[in-house]
């Protein structure tokens, strides 16, 4: 077992296969990072971010309204575990987030899960060095690459 929390809607293998695009959410305090997949569910790039607006309620309509731009049919959002697996209190905001998109987005057809996103940000900022961006040009960008490493993790096991 590989300490993830269930997915809603995904079977004991993995993730739903469902036609059409994934669009994952990492769920920043300042920024929610969106990414989105192709048709095929092969290959995660990143769309941007939402700035957080202290509403919401309006920051769940941004989130709507970018998971239709890219006519995504599954939304993953990312679940930040401890280290020991177990759901704290940030998991647990997230969990109350993803409940709160399914009640918005399952009536448009977009299926909402939840999926292990520890280490994605720290995988990002890596990445993000690597290509040479120091950490004050990363600030805008790394919610979204680490909603990209959590969506190509996602799709790798679908």
């Amino acid at each position: 077992m590989s300490g993830e929390a269930p997915t809603r809607g995904a079977p004991a293998g993995g993730p739903e296969r469902r036609p059409g695009r994934v669009a994952a959410l990492d769920l920043g305090s300042r920024r929610i990072g969106v990414a989105f997949s192709d048709s095929r569910r092969s290959l995660a790039s990143p769309w941007g971010a939402i700035e957080r607006s202290g509403d919401p309620v309006r920051d769940r309509e941004a989130v709507v309204a970018a998971v239709e731009e890219v006519e995504a049919r599954t939304v993953v959002v990312g679940l930040p575990l401890s280290l020991s697996g177990a759901p704290g209190p940030a998991a647990r905001s997230a969990l109350g987030e993803a409940a709160a998109l399914r009640a918005l987005l399952e009536p448009l057809g977009i299926s909402v899960e939840t999926a292990d996103e520890r280490f994605t940000t720290v995988e990002a900022q890596r990445s993000l060095r690597a290509a040479g961006r120091g950490a004050k040009a990363s600030r805008r960008v790394v919610d979204s690459a680490a909603a990209m490493v959590l969506l190509q993790s996602w799709l790798d096991r679908a």
